[in-house]
């Protein structure tokens, strides 16, 4: 008969995931081993192992729960029927508002996915294409005539400027989450209306 799961499980592997997340963004994943994640969070290396096995389990599941909650949390967030500015708005200042506290994550994902095995890279890049499908499918109903062949780079160059705004936004800074989702908005809108068909 299988083991229960203690009531805070799911606190306590969050937990772990939140501070394995800040270990390997600080200090890189080869750099960090399972004994300094258990002394960082305080707990025994013997429980740590009870949540995951391994150092590229637990890697994987930082990956996997920051990309999985982006995009149900742009999936639901996207109306389909609404005007293409109000989605693209919408989808903007969903993913900034994933993004507030999730910085650690998020270096981890771009600097660490590819020491994971093949497998788990192709099924961690699939969230990436799906956010990159809704992305480009907004694009394209905000310039209609667009040259396909340029829809790609604006929704890879949007995202760009999205992917790396851990890397200078400060939370206490001159700019307000929201403010700087309405500002990317607004440069990305007339951007993409002003380019030419061809």
């Amino acid at each position: 008969m299988a083991r229960p799961r203690a009531q805070d499980y799911d606190d306590k592997r969050a937990a772990i995931l939140a501070g394995a997340a800040k270990l390997f963004a600080a200090d890189g994943f080869d750099r960090t081993s399972m004994n300094d994640i258990a002394q960082a969070l305080g707990l025994s290396k013997a429980l740590l192992y009870h949540y995951y096995r391994a150092k590229d389990e637990l890697l994987f599941d930082v990956i996997r729960t920051h990309l999985g909650d982006l995009v149900e949390a742009v999936a639901a967030a996207d109306d389909p029927h609404a005007a293409p500015e109000t989605r693209f708005a919408v989808i903007i200042s969903t993913i900034i508002e994933c993004y507030r506290d999730a910085d650690s994550r998020h270096k981890v994902q771009i600097n660490h996915l590819a020491h994971l095995p093949a497998h788990q890279q192709a099924e961690l890049k699939g969230y990436e294409r799906r956010l990159v499908e809704i992305m480009s499918a907004v694009v394209r109903k905000l310039h209609p005539r667009l040259h396909p062949a340029k829809i790609r780079p604006l929704t890879m160059t949007i995202f760009g400027a999205l992917n790396w705004k851990y890397m200078w936004f400060r939370e206490n800074g001159p700019m307000a989450h929201a403010a700087y989702a309405a500002l990317l908005t607004r440069l990305f809108l007339a951007g993409i209306r002003a380019e030419p068909e061809e």
